[in-house]
Parts: C-alpha cells; sequence; structure tokens
C-alpha cells in the first residue's frame, strides 16, 4: 500500500490531528509499517498512548479501504499532500492541510488564484464590491478563493461565478456538511462549476475553531487576499493574519469613516495594506503573469448609460450611506428643482436608490 494511502488513512482516524500527523510522518518515514506495529511500539517512538492504541487497533488496510470506498460513492476526491496535483502555494504554508476532500474539478486549484474575505453582514455597497470586483477578476482569469459563509463570501462566489475562471469554496466544516444552510444552490453551483474543498474528514462535527483554521487555507491557495467591509473584530482579519505570514499581498478596499464595517479595513490600510479602488489595481500587480487580453477582460463592463457633469457630482456626494436631500442642495449649490431633475435621472438610469425619507444612496 502506497504512502499516499496510508496518510489518507492516518487522516480519517479520529482523534489524529494535524500536530499529531507530523509527529507520525517525522516518526516513521515509512509509515506502511504502522500497519504492523503494536501499540507499545508505535508509543515508544513518542506518539502518546490513547493515538497509539486507536492505530494499533484501527488501521488496517480494510479500514482504509473502507473508508476511501465512503468517499467514492460521494464522489469526493482525495487530494494528500504527496499527490503531484497538491497547489505548490499551499504546499509552502506553515502549516498545511495533509488530505484536502474535493468535490468539483482539481483543476481549480491551480493558476492564479485570489482570495476575497469581509463581513457576513455587508452593506450594500460591501455587497456590490464583492460580487462586481469578483466576476471581473474571474474574468480576467484569476480564480476566487473564499469560506462560502453569508455576506461578502456569498457575493464573491457568485460573481466569481459570472467569470471564466470560476470560484473555490474552503469550508469549515467536513465536505458533507453544508453550512450555512442558506447557502445550500450555490454549494451545489459551485461544485459544478468550480470547486468545494475542505481538509475535515466525513463525520467531523463541527468546532468553532475549524473556522479560524480553515482561513490559512483560503490565504494559502491565494497570491493575495482582498478585504471589503470588515470591522475590527472581524473572524476574516485571521485570513489577513494568515496572509501576512505567509507573505501574500493585502489589498484593502476603503469603506465609509462612518461605518463600524470599515473599522478593520482602515486599519489594514494604516498598517500598510495595499488601497484599492478599482480591480484594474489589483490585476496590474500580477500583470507580469497575465495577457493584454485578460487585462481588458477584467476591466468594469461599459455602463448602458453616462452621465452628465451634474450627475457626476451627485455620485460623489454618494455611498452606501443614506444622505438626505437637504445635505445634497448645500454640497451641490443647485437650486431645488435642478437638484430634483438630476436625482429622478440617476434614478431612471438606476444609478441611485431613494430610501424612506427623501435619502439616496448609490446602485
Amino acid at each position: 500500500m502506497d504512502n499516499r494511502l496510508i496518510l489518507f488513512g492516518l487522516h480519517e482516524l479520529e482523534g489524529v490531528g494535524w500536530k499529531t500527523m507530523l509527529q507520525l510522518v517525522n516518526r516513521f518515514p515509512e509509515p506502511q509499517v504502522l500497519l504492523e506495529l503494536s501499540a507499545s511500539e508505535i508509543a515508544a517512538s513518542g506518539i502518546r498512548s490513547s493515538v497509539a492504541e486507536q492505530i494499533a487497533s484501527r488501521f488496517t488496510p480494510a479500514f482504509i479501504e473502507q473508508r476511501l470506498h465512503i468517499y467514492m460513492k460521494r464522489s469526493i476526491q482525495i487530494l494528500t499532500i504527496l499527490d503531484k496535483e497538491y497547489p505548490q502555494y499551499l504546499r509552502e504554508i506553515a502549516q498545511p492541510p495533509w488530505v484536502l476532500y474535493v468535490k468539483g474539478s482539481l483543476s481549480m486549484l491551480s493558476g492564479r488564484l485570489i482570495s476575497i474575505v469581509g463581513t457576513r453582514t455587508p452593506t450594500q455597497y460591501g455587497q456590490k464590491i464583492a460580487e462586481e470586483w469578483a466576476a471581473a477578476l474571474s474574468r480576467a482569469g484569476f480564480r476566487i478563493v473564499s469560506g462560502l459563509a453569508r455576506g461578502i463570501d456569498s457575493k464573491a462566489h457568485i460573481g466569481a461565478l459570472q467569470g471564466r475562471a470560476k470560484t473555490v469554496a474552503v469550508l469549515g466544516c467536513a465536505i458533507d456538511q453544508i453550512y450555512p444552510r442558506e447557502n445550500a444552490l450555490l454549494f451545489r453551483k459551485i461544485e459544478q462549476e468550480g470547486a468545494i474543498i475542505s481538509e475535515y474528514p466525513i463525520g467531523t462535527g463541527m468546532k468553532p475553531g475549524m473556522f479560524p483554521q480553515r482561513n490559512r487555507i483560503i490565504a494559502g491557495l491565494s497570491l493575495g487576499v482582498m478585504v471589503v467591509e470588515a470591522a475590527e473584530d472581524s473572524g476574516s482579519l485571521i485570513t489577513v493574519d494568515f496572509a501576512l505570514d505567509e507573505s501574500r499581498d493585502v489589498f484593502a478596499v476603503p469603506g465609509s469613516i462612518n461605518s463600524r464595517l470599515s473599522g478593520g479595513v482602515h486599519n489594514l490600510l494604516k498598517e500598510g495594506a495595499k488601497l484599492v479602488t478599482s480591480v484594474e489595481e489589483i490585476v496590474e500587480d500580477y500583470n507580469y503573469m497575465i495577457n493584454s487580453n485578460e487585462m481588458t477582460a477584467a476591466k468594469p463592463q461599459v455602463s448602458a448609460f453616462t452621465l452628465t457633469v451634474d450627475e457626476e457630482e451627485i455620485i460623489r456626494m454618494l455611498s452606501n450611506v443614506p444622505v438626505t436631500i437637504d445635505t445634497l442642495l448645500e454640497g451641490s449649490q443647485f437650486t431645488f428643482g435642478h437638484l430634483h431633475a438630476v436625482l429622478l435621472s440617476l434614478l431612471l438610469k438606476k444609478a441611485i436608490k431613494q430610501l424612506p425619507g427623501s435619502t439616496y444612496i448609490l446602485a
């Protein structure tokens, strides 16, 4: 039995985590011997006794074949760190997964990958940026990596599916679980057109610590991490920490200084993250890797309308935070009648939205 299957089998044993796998690989460079050793012989090498008992009693060729059959029946592919298809960028991180479970296409894990992360409760502005920029990057040949969570993650996956490079979803649970349940249709769509991956074997119960751990995979797969709306205590910033540890690029999309959801992003900017206000600024950082056609594809799609000078002035005054008509009057110095005409034109062009109380935001 080859080392690849041995590694898979050890990974399937309950209680054998990443550090224990490292111990086993270091103690037994040819791990096939574990199929023949007693618990006391395994424990004598420094492996804790409970794990040694587990290996000696359960770790057999029959166990490995039984577990392998479970994944084959569900069309789940097994990718170990010993496989040539294992993503090179991920292989280089401090704690690469020993085994990845994959639904979809393995080819999605290679090429140019950019991760997009952010809050689970984004504003309309954040949702718009995540979806539209993910679509533009995907058209330019960048696969989008995210965590299939609510909010920015979901919008990034949805946008990426509109392009040609598609998307990779990294789960913080076993690959046979869909979390959150509301993303079931999105899960299936990504499985069909992209890839779903997890490092957790089928049958692994959900625990809080699993989600932060998956963030190292999101960062590890990627050339860089783009952050869209994150409060100062946002869990998405864990992905940034991993990215910085692995010398990956960090891109921050600025938001309103009045929004709590911009706090974490603006702190990243103070600490040296690259401020980006257009997709092209990200693509240009990797122009040595792409051709001119892909650069063109990344540019936002030309709108079906053009704006007048007065309309552009009003657009500059708006964001995702509602602005009153009185504020627009004062800022623009337009007459009330002219401002009303400009706002009506922008509403017809679907460039802005009107909210209760005669307030306006960008569409």
